[in-house]
């Protein structure tokens, strides 16, 4: 199983990438050591920017008073390798037909139906697609 996850990204140029305030639900500590890609969008960034192994990850403890919100994580990504190729969303928004199978529609789906940050878990079909762009 292949992670995308997409946040603010600090520190690119590092060997470390990290990452804040990632939604996830908690199940991040059975999935240390795995790999992972980045999409830096919502703050304005280039889309897919980098492949890495997650090495820590940590909740970000609730605020106090707030009846309901999500789970969110500190994640550190050791970078593999940096994108070659353009992933972005204006490539991938002219897929919205949810059922035609294609992996860009799945990603599409997945990252821009909202615009939150979020790590998201993507098919065997969606990830050898992606792996193209590295």
């Amino acid at each position: 199983m292949m992670f995308f996850i997409k946040a603010e990204v600090s520190d690119l140029e590092g060997a470390d990438v990290r990452v804040q305030r990632a939604e996830d639900h908690v199940w991040w500590q059975a999935h240390r050591q795995r790999r992972c890609d980045l999409l830096r969008e919502n703050e304005g960034g280039p889309g897919l920017i980098a492949s890495g192994i997650v090495t820590s990850a940590k909740a970000i403890p609730k605020k106090p008073g707030i009846a309901r919100q999500t789970p969110r994580m500190s994640i550190t990504v050791r970078r593999a390798a940096l994108a070659k190729g353009h992933l972005e969303r204006s490539e991938l928004k002219v897929f919205c037909d949810w059922n035609d199978g294609r992996p860009e529609t799945e990603l599409n789906f997945k990252f821009y139906r909202q615009a939150t940050n979020k790590i998201v878990s993507i098919s065997d079909e969606a990830a050898a697609f992606q792996r193209g762009f590295f």
